[in-house]
């Protein structure tokens, strides 16, 4: 059970979007047609989790499509974190996160359920989430409206994992993980950088003066150097350190 395939399969669903869709249609064979059109943010956590080998991990009583249940399984087994700004900056890709449009904490008013891609500080997140928008899309979050978040018992390290993964990004690249990249920098305060999902030359200048600040090459190349400051895995050397 790993954190890295559980991110890995919740990005292969990025765009999906309408109902019935197959995140719906899967959850209705188990449990009832009345499923195929209902919301599915959390039936897609389901997905995710039965389709990465993460079942257990995730959901510790079963298949979940009513967040507030779900939630409260995390609570019983002590692995639930209220939506403090500390707790949420201590967020890890592969947790299980809820929201609550209303602003508190109260596991009974939560409204949402994403997946936590990136702790991006200053209690944001980037999460990927079903049922957004009526679809499985990257958002930005705060801990305004974050009710906590459960974290499964994976086995992995999932800082190195996630890290040695990533893919060398240079201009003229496109994809997902150009996406995932050009979100990060617009959490860094690079509000020029647009999600295109094409490593163009605003993106690249962005790049590099994100280098500049982690104190590593400016060259625009994002790489096992770089992802790390992207991600404040590492924070950047002091002045004069060495």
């Amino acid at each position: 059970m790993t954190a890295v395939k559980m991110v890995a399969e919740a990005r292969s669903t990025i765009g999906m979007s309408g109902r019935p869709n197959p995140i719906t249609r899967e959850y209705a064979s188990r449990h009832g047609d009345e499923y195929l059109r209902a919301g599915w943010c959390d039936m897609a956590v389901t997905y995710w989790a039965r389709h990465s080998g993460n079942a257990k991990a995730v959901l510790p009583a079963g298949d979940r499509a009513y967040t507030v249940w779900h939630a409260r399984d995390f609570q019983r087994i002590g692995r639930w974190h209220s939506g403090t700004v500390e707790n949420v900056n201590a967020a890890k890709p592969g947790d299980i996160v809820f929201f609550d449009w209303g602003g508190t904490d109260d596991i009974s008013a939560i409204d949402h359920v994403g997946l936590v891609e990136f702790s991006l500080g200053g209690g944001r997140l980037q999460a990927i989430e079903g049922n957004t928008d009526d679809a499985v899309k990257r958002r930005i979050r705060g801990a305004a409206d974050i009710a906590g978040y459960g974290r499964p018992a994976y086995d992995d390290d999932w800082t190195e994992k996630m890290v040695r993964n990533l893919p060398m990004l240079a201009r003229g690249d496109t994809g997902e993980d150009v996406e995932t990249m050009q979100g990060l920098l617009l959490a860094r305060s690079h509000p020029e950088v647009s999600i295109s999902g094409t490593f163009d030359a605003t993106t690249e200048a962005a790049v590099k003066a994100v280098q500049r600040w982690g104190r590593v090459d400016d060259d625009g190349i994002v790489g096992p150097l770089t992802w790390p400051v992207l991600l404040r895995v590492s924070d950047p050397l002091e002045p004069g350190a060495r």
